[in-house]
């Protein structure tokens, strides 16, 4: 019995990954320094797994970007319109971000979580090869520390299952066949993880057969360990059950219906995933060891390993650097590095071991806080919980069909055919993050913060009256993170001083720590958004993060229903909506960027999620008059098989990342006939390309072949936080008069 991790975060325990590779693309650092940051980083990682006692430690789990790009590269299935980059480094940026004369691969979200991957583009044309000169350095870096590691692989199903294909995809996986056998046979003498998470996702026949035969293939000679996660696969595990691979590592978190006695009985060693790679709270360490127990009653406890249910890429670093915390919250959370001593705890207790004072240590500190977070008076508000009880229907339904609001909200707003608008924040300069810093550590005070701020939406107002955009926004330039800015402000919520997790490339994240019941204790945006509005005669969107993002892109309490905790969070938002149009806002946008990704991969846990979670939205924003204008966002949403429950939440407007897509989503809310307004995003933001009228123009007249000119709205893909000003205006300008020039030729 081993102890295993799935894959460990790499972005720094100080984000020095990101760092790097900003400045890297900045100029500022060469291309050694990059690589020298990245080999220290995954040395380091390396050391800490060994020193707490993790036996399978994973080589190729570093990523400078993403790991379905580093295996787009593994495989050589660079699209053709990158080869005529000479250099690796560059040519792997171009297609991750872009560059001035390349567009970016599209990205979207892996399964359902708040991580993007880089969608691989495979076409039965290609020619396949191995490429394994990035696991080679890697194993050398790790044999030099004395560590055998195991080497992580996407394997080729989920690989293929999760690109964008043209023609026949199991023809290409049939090629990827002998490309991936040829990686394998150079490491035979290795454990291989093939990571093949897609057969979570309600496989079909032909799916099953396929994998038998690939891995029939695969694993012929070869230590193969296929890992599932994120859900169960029993279907799966059945079926690779009778072929050569070596074992399973599974999710018995979020999988906690996967079966193992199947795979035991034909000889395969088993990772019981007990240990949450995608949540923070501390893991009862000896409850999970008795389930591991009772588990194993059965079988060859010997074939049975302890590890985390999914990589640890998806919680933040070390509780080391959390020095502001509240005690007793921070004694109910785990990070990365903490994961791994609960892992290593476990596998003792099940094995009955004799454990070190540290582990003894461990232990108690463990019971001590299952215990105290169970009746903590921290965590329960009973004015919370009777408002959850005293909902009604009439709470979860605006007071006027669309068809008749909408009316209302033309007359009332007088927006052009084709308005324009953003989806809400603009550039966060580092002259901005100075200005939050100082004023969160003392160094100014709140007068004169909040006088830079009001400089800034001034300015921000300014310049979109000078370009003639028709809805207007203030900026965001208060806001930190669209979740963090109001998990801080929000009771039952807790936030971080370091708690950053990898959402993209060098972007990171600090979700909030949803510990108890939410409240609302004063307004949260009102201030901002009416200063705003004071400076102009156009609207002026309230921008509100919605309930559900809230939940998806937060580590969320696991001591009750999700649900009952998006009610919770539905109702604090619902004030500020009514607190906004009360102030005299009358477009009030709640993103539900994250409602996609909380989709349960599994079939038959989807209409339990739908109902909470389009209830939860319809909660925030029902309780408005039918003139003020509710809009939502969304992003790299894969619409097809949700369309009823967008249509559900019954927003006037909805926005949607849609420019890598070559407006493909668009044609589904056509077939759906959607009722409501919709925004197509008509350039990329995430690329610091600067797109011209004409190419807007282009991407707009394309739109207007899918959707009618009178239900379209002109927009950037998503909020324009990350990206410069120097980009951000000619991008603006270029885009509200390619939006003018269409629609004069309307008229």
């Amino acid at each position: 019995m081993a102890t295993y991790v799935i894959g460990f975060p790499r972005i720094g325990e100080q984000r020095e990954l990101k760092k790097a590779l900003e400045a890297y693309w900045a100029g500022k650092i060469s291309q050694n320094e990059l690589k020298k940051t990245a080999s220290d980083l995954r040395k380091r990682h390396w050391i800490y797994q060994k020193n707490a006692g993790i036996d399978m430690i994973s080589v190729n789990d570093f990523s400078f970007y993403d790991n379905m790009l580093d295996t787009t590269v593994i495989l050589n299935a660079v699209p053709e319109r990158y080869k005529d980059i000479d250099n690796c480094m560059d040519r792997y940026f171009a297609m991750a971000r872009g560059d001035a004369n390349h567009k970016a691969m599209e990205m979207t979200k892996w399964f359902n979580t708040n991580y993007h991957y880089i969608v691989p583009e495979l076409n039965e044309n290609m020619k396949f090869k191995a490429n394994t000169e990035k696991i080679k350095e890697e194993l050398k870096e790790a044999k030099e520390l004395g560590i055998t590691p195991k080497i992580n692989l996407i394997g080729p199903i989920t690989y293929v299952r999760l690109s964008k294909v043209e023609g026949d995809a199991n023809k290409i996986i049939e090629k990827l066949i002998p490309v991936y056998k040829e990686i394998i046979n150079e490491f035979k003498d290795y454990k291989i993880q093939m990571d093949e998470p897609y057969f979570v996702t309600n496989p079909d026949t032909k799916d099953l057969e396929l994998l038998e035969k690939v891995y029939n293939e695969l694993a012929k000679d070869a230590n193969i360990y296929v890992a599932t996660y994120f859900e169960h696969s029993n279907e799966a595990n059945e079926v690779l059950a009778k072929t050569p691979i070596k074992g399973m590592f599974l999710d018995f978190v979020a999988g906690e219906e996967n079966k193992i006695k199947a795979l035991v009985d034909a000889g395969k060693e088993v990772g019981i995933g007990i240990v949450n790679g995608r949540n923070v709270w501390v893991n009862d360490i000896e409850k999970s060891a008795e389930f591991v127990k009772g588990l194993t009653e059965a079988v060859n406890s010997d074939k049975v390993h302890i590890g985390s249910s999914c990589s640890l890429l998806h919680v933040p670093y070390t509780l080391k650097y959390e020095t502001k915390m509240d005690e007793d919250i921070k004694s109910w959370i785990s990070y990365a590095l903490e994961k791994l001593d609960e892992i290593r705890v476990i596998n003792k207790l099940v094995k009955n071991e004799e454990l070190s004072e540290n582990d003894k240590e461990v232990l108690e500190g463990n019971k001590i806080a299952i215990a105290t977070r169970k009746t903590s008076k921290k965590i329960h508000d009973t004015i919370v919980q009777d408002r959850v009880s005293n909902l009604t229907d009439k709470d979860k339904h605006r007071n006027m069909p669309f068809e008749e609001r909408i009316k209302l909200q033309h007359e009332n707003l007088k927006y052009p055919i084709l308005p324009t608008t953003t989806i809400g924040s603009f550039p966060q300069t580092p002259e901005l993050r100075k200005l939050r810093r100082d004023y969160k550590n003392g160094v100014i005070s709140e007068e004169e913060y909040k006088s830079q701020i009001k400089e800034m939406i001034k300015d921000a107002v300014k310049f979109q009256e000078e370009i003639d955009l028709d809805v207007l926004v203030h900026g965001e330039f208060e806001r930190n993170d669209m979740v963090e800015y109001f998990g801080e402000q929000l009771n039952g919520v807790a936030f971080s001083q370091n708690g950053w997790v990898q959402s993209y490339g060098s972007r990171c994240v600090k979700p909030p720590l949803i510990y108890g019941d939410v409240s609302r204790p004063k307004d949260m945006t009102v201030e901002w958004i009416t200063y705003a509005q004071s400076l102009t005669n156009r609207p002026m969107k309230g921008m509100l993060t919605g309930p559900v993002t809230m939940l998806n892109w937060s580590f969320v309490r696991d001591d009750q229903s999700r649900r009952t905790t998006a009610y919770q969070m539905a109702l604090a938002i619902r004030d500020e909506v009514e607190a906004l149009e009360a102030a005299g806002i009358k477009v009030i946008q709640v993103d539900e960027a994250a409602l996609r990704e909380g989709y349960p991969l599994r079939d038959e846990k989807r209409a339990e999620y739908e109902d909470w979670a389009i209830t939860s939205f319809r909660i925030t924003t029902s309780s408005v008059k039918p003139e003020t204008q509710i809009h939502t966002h969304m992003c790299y949403s894969e619409f097809s098989d949700i369309m009823d429950a967008i249509e559900d939440m019954d927003a006037d407007v909805i926005s949607i990342e849609n420019a890598r897509s070559d407006n493909s989503l668009l044609k589904i809310f056509k077939e759906r006939g959607y009722k409501g307004e919709i925004g197509p995003g008509v350039y990329d933001i995430h690329s610091p390309r600067i797109p011209s009228k004409e190419e807007m123009v282009e991407q707009i007249d394309a739109i207007l072949e899918v959707l009618p000119a009178e239900k379209v709205w002109v927009n950037p893909d998503c909020g324009l936080k990350t990206r410069k000003w120097e980009e951000v205006k000619p991008s603006l300008k270029n885009m509200v008069e390619a939006a003018k020039e269409v629609r004069s030729k309307l008229k």
